[in-house]
């Protein structure tokens, strides 16, 4: 059996292995988020249209003892996923040892094995794509990474033209949604709980023909269906809350790439907001 490995990552690496039932089969699951794995095997045969043999042999394929061991993990799974914040409060730890202490080691292991997860080749294309001015860029978060969003978007306005830090109020987003074409790039950002709005939306976009980018935890938010990019992170803490800590070193990163490839353009137009900002004083030049 996996002990680290993802049921969903478990059934997408494995896709060219599967026959054309289990096919079938992992498409019903993943569909819904897994959570029509916690049926009993007789259910899910007949909600995915498949015998229970094809149930216990994909089960065998992603490295499960069998059907009943693979419901186990999809549990863990969406349990993880899913965490409330009171519930973290109540995970046994080392308490020995400062808040301070305890987070530099969390947070630490969070970018590195951010870092061992990434694809550089996304990464790359993710950096060409934005560094480009003839794609428009809009930028979204959730209730806890709309800082994120914002933070990204303060760099990326200073870089290049035609960037929008999107409404945190969906009644507002079908006025963009207009305007989103195949030539605009929506920058999601969206972890554990995830938000319906936001996977509306992001569904929405790519009936416009956007591009989705989106930055997401070790889980995957639903969005990721509809995203060309996706950037998984690692965000626990010994805190009620998650740390978006290793997404804003992503942000960072990408951001110095970003001006990298369009640093004559750049340099234009940071010049010319330092002029702006002289002129309208609203710095103080001491």
């Amino acid at each position: 059996m996996h002990k680290k490995a993802l049921v969903r990552d478990l059934l997408k690496e494995k896709q060219t292995e599967l026959t054309a039932a289990e096919r079938k089969l992992s498409a019903v699951l993943l569909d819904d988020q897994l959570l029509t794995g916690l049926q009993s095997i007789t259910r899910l045969a007949e909600l995915a249209e498949v015998s229970s043999p094809t149930i216990v042999r994909l089960a065998r394929k992603l490295g499960f003892d069998g059907f009943s061991d693979m419901q186990d993990a999809i549990r863990d799974e969406i349990g993880a996923r899913m965490k409330k914040p009171l519930a973290k409060l109540d995970t046994p730890g080392d308490s020995s040892d400062h808040v301070v202490s305890r987070f530099i080691q969390a947070v630490s292991g969070n970018v590195n094995r951010t870092l061992e997860r990434l694809d550089l080749a996304e990464f790359d294309e993710v950096a060409a794509l934005l560094s480009d001015p003839s794609h428009r860029l809009y930028l979204l978060g959730g209730r806890i990474t709309r800082s994120n969003a914002h933070y990204f978007f303060n760099h990326l306005q200073i870089i290049r033209p035609q960037v929008t830090l999107l409404d945190s109020s969906p009644s507002a987003w079908p006025q963009s949604l207009l305007d989103m074409d195949a030539g605009a790039v929506l920058i999601v950002f969206d972890i554990r709980r995830y938000e319906k709005e936001l996977e509306k939306l992001a569904d929405l976009a790519v009936k416009q023909g956007a591009t989705i980018v989106l930055f997401t935890d070790a889980w995957g938010s639903p969005i990721e269906k509809h995203a060309r990019h996706c950037f998984r992170a690692m965000v626990e803490v010994p805190s009620s809350w998650d740390s978006t800590l290793a997404i804003n070193f992503l942000i960072e990163a990408l951001v110095a790439d970003v001006q990298s490839r369009s640093s004559d353009q750049s340099a234009e137009r940071i010049a010319a907001l330092e002029q702006m900002i002289g002129e309208s004083r609203i710095f103080r030049s001491n």
